[in-house]
């Protein structure tokens, strides 16, 4: 299989920015993401792959990534008649755009491609904006469907499914998996706790996060309640921002120069999944995309050094360290408590903040993950940094089928 390289990688700020447009954001993104490239433009771009969530929300339904890269293609800072694929996947939108430029390398059609991913979800003046953006990422046709599955799922897991008009449905569904959780596992609230509070104290490191202060387990337990037994501590916030990926085959690569080839990061395996109604005891649909990616870089999960995994919750980290193979299925809890995916532990977890402290600007957080985890393996994280990393794992879902995302990506990335 041909070997495909990060080159540049770029993320922006994330957080609550209302006077700053997706144009804007998508501009930040991209010349952010061919400086960290060394290039000055993107003259040897052969295709682009934007993915975006919520632009339709504001009037713009269609052609996306044309209207917004348009200013660029104006000011020859991306090439004229370089074909532009727009993507949506829910919350794991970035990452399906990055795999689509990904493929056009593998399948020989080009040597270098962009991807995007550009998100707005703060609308002060229109929060209903905000409100379409999310119920769009489940089954609108038949809502009933689900509405039963979560009755009687709520049965099961001793939380009563009863959503409410302070948050998203998302929040009850992680909570009422939380719960099960705890039955059958004995995680406590304590453990989740402690995890959003290692998130916050790694969000507090990083320049790029939506939050920017330490949290005690205390306090994160002490914070508003969401639905038992999240708080408002331990859910990703609402924010806007953008990423950006260069990629490049091998080719490529022996043709940049010798700055560029020394920061490379490699795609060394990758897998998706889809959603489905599964039943609680089921394993989630990540732990299948985890499996493909192992399988593709022939490695195993004592061979990641670094992770950053979908926190939308901080429960979700207790259940995708067992989905990824990081720990035994129900030992996600001690672990986390332990202080086994902090900084120094056996398998460091969202150093960047994860969701809950660096944000979540849906269409954007695949690709912020992957900033990250390049950050990482360069050895540029600061006081982030994960001491010796060589390989990172990414785990992104998005969107909602049952108590599966929709979809789901594990990306297995390595220093060259």
């Amino acid at each position: 299989m041909i070997d495909v390289y990060i080159v540049g990688a770029f993320c922006t700020q994330f957080g609550k920015r209302p006077d700053t447009s997706v144009k804007a954001l998508t501009r930040e993104a991209y010349l952010g993401a061919l400086a960290d490239a060394g290039m000055a433009d993107g003259g040897g771009i052969e295709s682009a792959w934007f993915g975006n969530c919520g632009m339709w929300t504001e009037g713009q339904g269609s052609i996306r990534g044309q209207v917004c890269m348009t200013p660029l293609v104006q000011e020859g800072l991306f090439p004229e008649r370089a074909p532009l694929i727009n993507v949506e996947g829910g919350c794991a939108t970035a990452s399906l755009s990055l795999q689509g430029a990904w493929k056009d390398i593998l399948s020989g059609q080009a040597d270098m491609c962009v991807a995007l991913g550009v998100e707005k979800t703060f609308y002060p003046g229109a929060p209903e904006k905000t409100v379409a953006l999310f119920e769009g990422g489940i089954d609108c046709y038949d809502p009933a469907e689900w509405q039963a599955y979560y009755r009687a799922a709520g049965e099961t897991a001793g939380k009563p499914f009863a959503p409410g008009t302070d948050r998203t449905i998302f929040m009850d569904t992680y909570a009422m998996q939380a719960c099960y959780h705890m039955k059958r596992h004995g995680t406590t609230q304590r453990q989740i706790a402690a995890g959003a509070a290692k998130n916050h104290n790694m969000g507090a490191l990083n320049p790029k996060a939506q939050y920017r202060f330490r949290m005690t387990p205390e306090e994160v337990m002490a914070d508003r309640a969401v639905s038992f037994p999240l708080t408002r501590a331990m859910c990703a916030p609402i924010g806007d921002g953008a990423a950006a990926a260069i990629v490049v085959s091998a080719r490529k690569l022996r043709e940049l120069p010798a700055s560029v080839r020394e920061r490379a990061i490699r795609i060394r395996g990758w897998g998706l999944s889809g959603g489905k109604y599964r039943t609680l005891e089921e394993p989630g649909l990540s732990q299948m995309a985890a499996r493909k990616a192992y399988a593709m870089a022939d490695l195993m999960p004592t061979d990641i050094d670094v992770a950053e995994v979908h926190d939308a919750t901080s429960f979700c980290e207790i259940y995708q360290v067992e989905m990824m193979g990081f720990c035994a299925i129900g030992e996600g809890g001690p672990l986390v408590e332990a202080g086994g995916t902090a900084l120094g532990g056996v398998i460091p977890v969202n150093t960047s903040g994860g969701l809950v402290s660096k944000g979540h600007p849906v269409g954007a957080t695949g690709l912020s993950m992957v900033f990250e985890l390049c950050q990482q393996l360069r050895w540029e994280a600061a006081e982030r940094q994960v001491e010796g990393a060589r390989v990172g794992l990414a785990e992104n879902g998005g969107g909602v089928i049952g108590f599966d995302e929709a979809a789901c990506s594990v990306l297995i990335l390595g220093k060259t």
